[in-house]
C-alpha cells in the first residue's frame, strides 16, 4: 500500500488528526502547509520531501494545498481524499476580511482572531471545549507570521476544478454534515468533478470530524484506501 500524506488545516498541525494516523494500515507521513506565501509555492515545498508515490488526503486549507499537489505532479498522486474543503478561488467578500484579521493577529491579537472570527464557526458542537482548545494551542504554536502566509496564500489561490476533473483515480469526499466554512454544495461540486469519487457526510461533526466524530472518520478513510 502506497503511503499517506496527510496534510491539516489552516493554523492546524498533526494533532488536528488526533488518534487517526496510528490506526490506518499504511504509512503516514505528516506535512504543513506553512512555508512561503501562495498555494503554489507550498505546494512545491511538500511536494520536495514527499514521497514519489502516495495517497493524499486534506482537510480545509490543507486541501487547496493538496490539489495544487494534484496540478503540479498528478503522476505522484495514487489516490485523494477530499475533506471539508473547497476547489474554487476565494470569494470577494471573504478576501476583504483578511487584510483586517492579519493586521490583528500581527498586532498581538491572534487569540482573538482565532476565537471570534474563525473557530467558533469549526465545530457542530461550539461547547465542545477540549476540541476548541486544542485548535487554539496548535494556532499559539505555529504563530502570527504563519497566520499571515496561510492567509496571502488563500486569498490568492487558483481555481482547481479543472485539476479534479481530470483526476481518475479512488476517491473520498468526505465533509461534517454541519460545516459551515465549505458547506454541502462545494462537496456536491467535487464529487460531481469526479463521478468515481465517494461522498461521505458525517453526522454530529461541522468543519474538523477528525477530532469531532473520529470512529466514522477513521471508517471512511479505512474504505476509501482499501478501494
Amino acid at each position: 500500500m502506497s503511503p499517506l500524506v496527510l496534510i491539516p488545516g489552516m493554523m492546524c498541525d498533526a494533532r488536528m488528526w488526533g488518534d487517526l494516523p496510528s490506526a490506518l494500515p499504511c504509512t503516514v507521513h505528516h506535512a504543513l502547509p506553512t512555508e512561503g506565501e501562495t498555494i503554489p509555492d507550498m505546494a512545491a515545498t511538500i511536494l520536495r520531501t514527499a514521497p514519489e508515490r502516495f495517497a493524499l488526503a486534506w482537510l480545509s486549507m490543507g486541501g487547496i494545498v493538496a490539489m495544487e499537489m494534484l496540478e503540479q505532479a498528478p503522476e505522484r498522486v495514487e489516490r485523494l481524499a477530499l475533506m471539508d474543503t473547497n476547489p474554487l478561488a476565494e470569494a470577494p467578500e471573504a478576501a476583504a476580511r483578511r487584510a483586517p484579521q492579519i493586521a490583528r493577529a500581527l498586532g498581538g491579537d491572534l487569540d482573538g482572531v482565532m476565537r471570534d472570527e474563525m473557530k467558533p464557526n469549526y465545530l457542530a458542537d461550539p461547547d465542545d471545549a477540549a476540541t476548541l482548545d486544542l485548535c487554539m494551542a496548535m494556532a499559539r504554536d505555529l504563530g502570527p507570521e504563519v497566520f499571515r502566509r496561510q492567509s496571502l496564500a488563500l486569498k490568492n489561490r487558483p481555481d482547481r476544478t479543472a485539476t479534479l476533473r481530470r483526476f481518475s483515480g479512488a476517491a473520498l469526499i468526505l465533509m461534517g454534515k454541519d460545516d459551515r466554512p465549505c458547506p454541502r454544495d462545494r462537496h456536491e461540486l467535487m464529487h460531481s468533478l469526479m463521478p468515481q469519487s465517494r461522498m461521505v457526510i458525517i453526522p454530529g461533526a461541522g468543519h474538523l470530524p477528525p477530532l469531532e466524530q473520529p470512529a466514522l472518520t477513521l471508517s471512511a478513510l479505512k474504505d476509501w484506501l482499501a478501494a
